[in-house]
């Protein structure tokens, strides 16, 4: 499987270089536009369709240097912290939902060129394995909730451990920016690590008390 998984990390470092790229040229216009303060402004000037707004960013960092996060906080200063939350659980999980249908919209021929179907096969199974907590643990980190997604389509990872990994990640990382942006301050130490250490928990327990039967046909 090194063919396969050398040209994933290839791929993973094109990917994060396109992002690169783009916050280069576009990110400095995004961030003066979409800084938590000014998203505020712009929020409280809109509020009655503002969180859809949001939403739409939230969706769209699939492709574009969107301060993500920003975007969360400014929901939550806006709209409380529970609308702002879910607000920012939709917008985000709608990002990862399009970015692991696209890719599993790339089609065998796609996938032959990454490798042979047996190392396809070993790839798929190895993350259903390990793809949830990398999935978990990237929402809350920068550019690599873009990559984890698309990668997940690619290995045709199971929709519903991807469901579960996906919102496992998103729910607590949409609060903890929702609570952050309602309270105005800065982001406290404890609250990271319960984002990631608490949906890090359950996903163990939820392999253990939830079989999925993995289909013969996985095309």
């Amino acid at each position: 499987m090194t063919k396969l998984f050398l040209k994933i990390l290839l791929g993973m470092i094109f990917l994060s270089l396109v992002f690169i790229v783009e916050f280069e040229l576009f990110g400095h216009d995004f961030e003066a536009l979409f800084n938590q303060q000014k998203c505020i402004d712009w929020f409280t000037q809109i509020k009655a369709y503002g969180w859809l707004c949001g939403i739409g960013l939230l969706v769209g960092d699939l492709v574009l240097p969107v301060p993500a996060t920003g975007i969360m906080a400014a929901l939550g200063n806006v709209y409380g912290i529970l609308p702002g939350a879910f607000f920012g659980i939709i917008g985000s999980a709608g990002a990862g939902f399009v970015g692991y249908g696209a890719a599993r919209l790339l089609g065998d021929k796609g996938r032959r060129y990454l490798a042979s179907d047996e190392e396809l096969d070993r790839f798929q199974v190895f993350f259903d394995k390990w793809g949830g907590a990398a999935i978990i643990l990237s929402r809350i980190l920068p550019i690599l909730p873009e990559i984890m997604t698309i990668l997940a389509g690619i290995a045709r990872m199971h929709p519903v451990r991807f469901s579960v990994s996906l919102l496992l990640g998103t729910v607590p990382t949409c609060f903890l920016f929702s609570w952050i942006g309602y309270s105005s301050r800065s982001t406290p130490v404890f609250g990271i690590v319960l984002a990631i250490l608490i949906p890090v928990l359950l996903w163990p327990i939820f392999l253990r008390y939830i079989s999925i039967k993995k289909p013969e046909n996985s095309n």
